[in-house]
């Protein structure tokens, strides 16, 4: 990130409490102090016996909440944070862990929630899931015992499940501070449990704010069928289970590897853990934070969460920006946070502060630079029909509305070791390992808002193939440095405050600004398939070589402005190394270019890319007939 202005001063309390601050219509303050708040520990029963042990597992429950409100009878809603990782790997950029004292009672609350939060009148919930930190249990990635460990606290608070003071004691812990109002927010693991209790339709759950979420863990290690570096459901789980739930989860474990082949197959272990075929649950609002250039949890997982809570008529919100897998906090901390005040001022309090009548997206255009847009995708966008063709030089192709004639093909060799930069990097140049299809440079600017997918008809050399279809932005730029440590952000020493703190909880935290870099081409969307899973059944086997096959790939949801005096350009080739993992064959492939199309969510639809790609205005745009982007269709 730029440069942060200042200091923030009026949001800083000093080390042992908050003044009392009159309240602001529509805002809450922090009238409570921080160094007071109760600070306790319960343990929920979960109903689930995720170890085989014959007792239902118990999940740990940290909470921080006003003394005051509890002494005064006034009830307080619950910010939730459901995570695996409070004691293998911190949460935040700083890694924060939580700490207990010596009689067990927790000091540190990872993250500025509590610091900032609890003397505005909010209870901090964080819970440990099943098989992790203090709980008991097994992780299961994803399935029934992490959701279980996050809904059943949310039974909890609104008086339907049972919580116990100690571990395994007998004496029953009650919520009754509490009004029952739950938000649940957290980046990728957290925003992902976020996302599945959401689906669950919980009663009492009012908002999510999932940041960098998974919305199906088939997704997070297949792209239909391809194998993504990301290893398997059980490698995540060894990394995140306490050591004691290690020796008592084994079965579980094999569960998890016999469950998740990597060829690729949908199995029921998928089918469990798919929280997009559920979205019709969702009671709660949803806030979403996506990096666009996100390579761990990809922009898919927002875009079909996104597009399947719309048919639903979620009440939504969205901010993308141009980083990698990173937190809002720490990419525009200055407005992120009185964002996140009055939207859970909204849900959880019932203010009428209007933050649900205001723009549905910011958009990051540049580094720190932001658009906002009244819907997203903006009202006009419409999934428009572009065709490759071949161009002058064999290898090197054009895009445009035109469909190639009859026979024109294109062809590519598979080469494990290019990626999707050296591919564009040589565009105009006819290598063998892509075949690259390019629009002249626009006189216009052309945006893209959504999900796109590429239909390809294409004949392998061998019985096997994976293939890969990039969308790249072909011309000089400054953009976030995505692919560097930080993933857009570099962290510097000096810190904001946020709140108030204790010597055991600071609520300060390292500034950051954005990592830049200057390129001369952007890829802003991304797809990748195997080939052998090309009939949808979800199930793959080997290849006919020789034979053709159609087959549709879903490029990543994004929003990219192309800028005139650009070229926007559609590149098919086969490994994007270092993403996806090579088949088990090198495969020749050849493309059927009558036979291919790319349908792209264009602002302006079908005249926008006519003017964009003529100057002259030629073509009138279809109108509009909704605010989405319309389902997209197989092209065979």
């Amino acid at each position: 990130m730029a440069a942060v202005a200042a200091l923030l001063t009026v949001l800083v309390s000093p080390p042992g409490g908050a003044q009392a601050a009159p309240a602001r219509r529509g805002e809450s303050t922090p009238v409570y102090s921080y160094d007071r708040a109760v600070r306790e520990s319960v343990w929920v029963d979960t109903r689930v016996d995720s170890d085989g042990d014959g007792r239902t597992d118990r999940v740990a429950v940290d909470i921080i909440r006003p003394r005051e409100a509890a002494e005064q009878g006034k009830r307080v809603p619950v910010i939730m944070d459901a995570s695996p990782y409070y004691s293998c790997c911190g949460r935040g950029n700083e890694s924060q862990k939580k700490t207990y004292d010596a009689q067990g009672r927790p000091v540190q609350f990872p993250l500025y929630y509590d610091n900032y939060f609890v003397p505005r009148g909010y209870a901090v919930v964080l819970v440990d899931l099943a098989g992790t930190n203090r709980s008991d249990g097994c992780v299961d990635i994803g399935g029934p015992s992490d959701v279980q460990s996050a809904k059943a606290v949310v039974d909890w608070l609104n008086g339907r499940a049972r919580g116990y003071t100690t571990r395994g004691g007998t004496a029953a812990a009650t919520a009754g501070w509490t009004t029952g109002a739950v938000g649940m927010i957290g980046k990728s693991y957290d925003g992902t449990v976020a996302n599945a209790v959401a689906a669950t339709g919980v009663e009492g759950l009012k908002t999510i704010v999932p940041i960098g979420a998974i919305s199906s863990w088939y997704d997070y290690y297949f792209a239909q069928g391809a194998a993504l570096y990301d290893g398997g459901p059980d490698g995540l789980s060894n990394g995140i289970e306490s050591s004691e739930a290690r020796g008592r989860c084994q079965a579980v474990q094999r569960a998890l590897v016999e469950g998740a082949p990597r060829n690729g197959d949908r199995t029921p272990l998928w089918e469990d853990r798919d929280y997009v075929k559920d979205a019709g649950n969702v009671r709660a609002s949803v806030f979403a934070v996506h990096g666009m250039q996100d390579l761990n949890v990809r922009t898919k997982h927002f875009g079909q969460w996104w597009d399947a809570l719309a048919e639903n008529g979620v009440e939504r919100k969205v901010w993308l920006s141009q980083t990698g897998h990173v937190d809002p906090f720490d990419f525009r901390r200055e407005t992120w946070v009185p964002t996140l005040h009055r939207w859970f001022d909204h849900y959880l309090l019932g203010y009428d502060n209007g933050i649900e009548r205001e723009s549905m997206a910011d958009v990051e255009r540049a580094p720190d630079q932001w658009s906002t847009d009244r819907a997203w995708p903006p009202a006009g966008t419409r999934a428009t029909t572009l065709r490759p063709g071949a161009g002058p030089v064999d290898g090197v192709g054009t895009l445009g509305l035109k469909p190639a004639p009859e026979g024109a093909t294109a062809a590519f060799t598979d080469d494990p070791k290019l990626n999707e930069s050296d591919w564009a990097t040589d565009i105009d140049k006819p290598t063998p390992g892509k075949a690259g299809f390019v629009t002249p440079p626009l006189t216009r600017d052309l945006r893209l808002s959504g999900s796109s997918s590429v239909s390809l008809t294409v004949t392998p050399s061998t019985s096997s193939a994976h293939l890969s279809a990039v969308l790249v932005d072909l011309g000089p730029a400054t953009i976030r440095d995505y692919t560097d440590k930080g993933e857009g952000i570099r962290t510097l020493a000096d810190r904001t405050c946020w709140g108030s703190g204790t010597t055991g909880d600071s609520a300060c935290y390292k500034r950051t600004e954005a990592s830049k870099a200057q390129v001369g081409h952007t890829v802003f969307s991304r797809g990748w398939a195997d080939l052998g899973h090309w009939d949808g059944s979800g199930k793959g086997g080997p290849l006919t070589p020789g034979e053709p096959y159609a087959m549709t790939l879903d490029l990543a949801a994004t929003d990219h402005v192309v800028p005139a005096g650009h070229r926007l350009a559609l590149i098919v080739a086969g490994t994007d190394a270092g993403l996806i993992e090579p088949a088990s064959t090198t495969p020749h492939v050849t493309v059927d270019l009558h036979d291919t199309s790319a349908s792209l969510p264009l602002v302006g639809g079908y005249g926008a890319f006519v003017r964009a790609t003529s100057g002259g205005g030629h073509g009138k745009p279809t109108p509009p007939r909704g605010l989405g982007v319309p389902s997209l269709v197989h092209v065979p």
